[in-house]
């Protein structure tokens, strides 16, 4: 597992991705393309509730995200999180994307709460989002709640993809007041066959077997990369769930961004095919499929 130390010492490796070339030393050191893109599938904007983080100013996160050759960055609110009115939410998010190129607007949606068909319709109308996230840990609503499967046929009709947070935070550094499970994601099972319309995109997930593999048989199934740890862990995910399903994810910035690209490259498991299809590729497909 990478410390503070390694992260930093490793950063500039992370960042050579988008100038072309991966650092010496690892099993594919050779040139690279120059043309490498990354698109961040899992990236928040403004204040965390419980604490401030380093990047929690818009400006500065995209200039991190700039730095490291981010094209692309979908965008949350950290407000949805503990905020009710989310039509307010997702129209200050909505506002702020428009003021930076690279960020898409995924707003939020809480079917828990009255007149979520409404927030999904502004999102979609109004917003010209081409996803919604939701926060069923922090909304209180387990994924076989009776208003999901109507919620994933709206947004598929919509022609919107929909990703859910299987966590935000370590439970063990959470607040006393406020502790959360992770979503437990093995109710999406019976579910999302009756929706086979559906595109879904779990973030934050740490699967193991048997649940990665059954939920990677899924049809519409994504996951992304911000929680897997080890050296080889991007390459093994992708092993293990069914071609173009993993995406780049770094959850910034609740996590050090470099830190997610480092994951994604070091081992030298992935070949330029594989590499430009995790950071890049599989999320526009993503998008199309649904557009």
């Amino acid at each position: 597992m990478l410390n503070r130390r390694d992260v930093l010492e490793l950063a500039a490796a992370a960042v050579a991705i988008s100038g072309g070339q991966l650092a010496a030393g690892t099993d594919s050191a050779t040139d690279r393309p120059a043309d490498f893109e990354i698109v961040d599938t899992n990236v928040s904007l403004f204040r965390w509730p419980f604490r401030r983080l380093p990047l929690d100013e818009t400006d500065k996160l995209v200039g991190k995200l700039r730095s490291l050759g981010v094209t692309q960055a979908w965008a949350s609110s950290f407000e949805a999180v503990l905020h009710r009115d989310l039509a307010s939410v997702n129209q200050r998010l909505a506002e702020t994307c428009r003021e930076f190129p690279e960020l898409i607007p995924m707003g939020a949606v809480n079917p828990a709460l009255p007149g979520w068909e409404s927030d999904l319709r502004r999102c979609v109308e109004d917003f010209n989002m081409p996803g919604i996230r939701l926060l069923p840990g922090y909304h209180g609503y387990p994924l076989d709640d009776s208003r999901i499967p109507e919620l994933l046929k709206r947004a598929a009709t919509a022609g919107v993809v929909v990703q859910i947070a299987m966590s935000l935070e370590d439970p063990r550094t959470q607040s006393e007041l406020v502790r959360i499970a992770d979503v437990d994601l093995s109710r999406l099972l019976p579910l999302l066959p009756k929706v086979p319309h559906a595109r879904v995109q779990i973030l934050n997930q740490k699967l193991r077997a048997p649940l990665l593999t059954q939920l990677a048989k899924l049809p519409g199934v994504y996951v992304d990369t911000a929680r897997v740890d080890g050296t080889d862990a991007v390459p093994k995910l992708a092993r293990s769930v069914a071609a173009g399903r993993v995406l780049f994810g770094s959850h910034s910035p609740f996590l050090i961004p470099e830190a997610a690209l480092i994951r994604t490259h070091e081992s030298g498991l992935l070949d330029d095919a594989g590499l430009r299809a995790v950071l890049a590729g599989n999320a526009r497909e993503f998008l199309e499929l649904n557009s």
